[in-house]
């Protein structure tokens, strides 16, 4: 499709791209019979508003330090499945590489790594804990070269357990890394169950508050209009003394309904008549690899 997010779609066009992109998830995930299905369809809808209506950025083969446009990170990189599909429907790559996603010498790994030299990617993720630490470094490197672009680094709300996180929580408050915007994938699922019986991190907009964060929540991270609303706000405070999270509260599976809610599919396959099923849910709107 080949579009710079430079460009602002419309919600209706927006709309046509997250359908596509869940549909490209479902069949990467089937295909490979491997990959994270839940949390790459509840994260659908953020990564789209982004890359679409968001960033400032355009597709190009490398540019390892950012300098120039927004950064973006997925540090809860098991959920690739959706950014790779975005990354292909904005231009970075071809859409038939998606055909690959976890096959042997892929460049579409089941975590985003930079081995294999994919378009988009800068870091590879997936150790849970780590993407906030980089995306610190990455503002105070735009900080420093006096770079007016923001970076963006998207947590799993699971992630946020390990402690990690929190010590990049300090360090950014403590610093006043205002160009740096968190969001967390808020559906209350990971691998283990409900992430508060597995550990509760509520009330959870009130810690990052007592951390020193701006905090927006997102409690209609489906709605594409107030998606772009939030992350419009979130800009218009960015460059100030704090740095900002928006607590995104998602539904893990969404668009599938019996993969909505439910932690199990965090990270299987469906099989060939969940597959079906799950498909005749989501209409093919830009056309499939």
């Amino acid at each position: 499709m080949g579009v710079s997010a430079y460009f602002c779609f419309v919600v209706e066009d927006l709309s046509r791209i997250a359908a596509q992109v869940r549909r490209d998830i479902v069949r990467m995930v089937y295909l490979a019979q491997s990959g994270h299905p839940g949390g790459a369809l509840g994260a659908a809808d953020i990564l789209t508003a982004l890359y679409f209506a968001h960033l400032r950025h355009k597709p190009h083969p490398w540019n390892p330090t950012g300098l120039g446009e927004d950064v973006f990170i997925l540090s809860n990189g098991h959920i690739c499945a959706a950014w790779y599909s975005i990354l292909a429907r904005s231009g970075y790559f071809p859409v038939s590489e998606l055909a690959t996603f976890r096959r042997i010498n892929s460049r579409l790994q089941g975590h985003p790594a930079t081995k294999e030299g994919l378009p988009g990617v800068r870091v590879a993720t997936g150790s849970l804990g780590q993407g906030l630490s980089v995306a610190i470094g990455y503002a105070l490197g735009k900080r420093l070269a006096g770079d007016p672009h923001e970076v963006y680094v998207m947590l799993g709300d699971g992630e946020i357990n390990e402690g990690q996180i929190w010590e990049g929580a300090l360090f950014a408050a403590h610093h006043q890394v205002g160009n740096l915007i968190a969001i967390i994938d808020r559906n209350y699922k990971q691998i283990d169950g409900d992430t508060r019986t597995v550990l509760n991190t509520d009330p959870l907009e009130a810690k990052w508050e007592a951390f020193g964060w701006e905090v927006l929540p997102l409690h209609e991270a489906h709605d594409l209009p107030t998606i772009l609303r939030t992350l419009s706000e979130a800009r218009q405070k960015a460059h100030q003394k704090r740095p900002i999270v928006i607590i995104a509260y998602t539904i893990m599976g969404k668009g599938v309904d019996f993969m909505e809610n439910d932690h199990n599919w965090h990270g299987k396959p469906p099989n060939k008549d969940q597959f079906e099923k799950a498909i005749a849910q989501l209409p093919e709107t830009l056309g499939d690899f």
